[in-house]
């Protein structure tokens, strides 16, 4: 299946690989969009890294009017307190998976809340690199 599928990624994810590698692991930014390339070669991804709330609810409303198929959001700490970026969400037609590298259950209290997931398709937590990889599969051969 022939898909465009927007992989955003949220705050401190351009430190992947370098920051707390314990929880989040050792694969980069750089090696997980390689990874989805290699594994999905029918698919056209747009990957998009941002520290800005702002910057991400513009991309997200960019996929929504350029027709994208599905979007992977791993919002970072955004998930967990930005009403702003559950608008976008909710607002737009294209699919959404949440993804959390590590299991945001198993972590801090504060953590275990997501704003975003009510208005998502689905959440994927704590399976490192591999919840990409899993948000993709969905989008391209089960989001029916």
């Amino acid at each position: 299946m022939s898909a465009t599928i927007l992989v955003l990624d949220g705050p401190n994810l351009n430190l992947l690989g370098e920051r707390d590698p314990e929880t989040y692991g050792t694969d980069t930014l750089a090696s997980v969009q390689a990874q989805l390339a290699a594994k999905f070669g029918g698919v056209r991804f747009e990957f998009f890294q941002s520290n800005w709330e702002g910057a991400l609810i513009d991309r997200l409303h960019q996929a929504h009017r350029a027709g994208v198929d599905g979007i992977v959001f791993n919002p970072g700490a955004l998930t967990h307190t930005s009403v702003a970026l559950r608008d976008a969400v909710e607002a737009i037609t294209p699919p959404v998976v949440e993804v959390h590298l590590s299991n945001i259950y198993g972590r801090e209290d504060f953590r275990h809340h997501s704003v975003l997931a009510p208005v998502c398709s689905g959440q994927i937590s704590g399976f490192g690199a591999f919840g990409y990889l899993l948000a993709v599969s969905f989008l391209v051969h089960g989001s029916s």
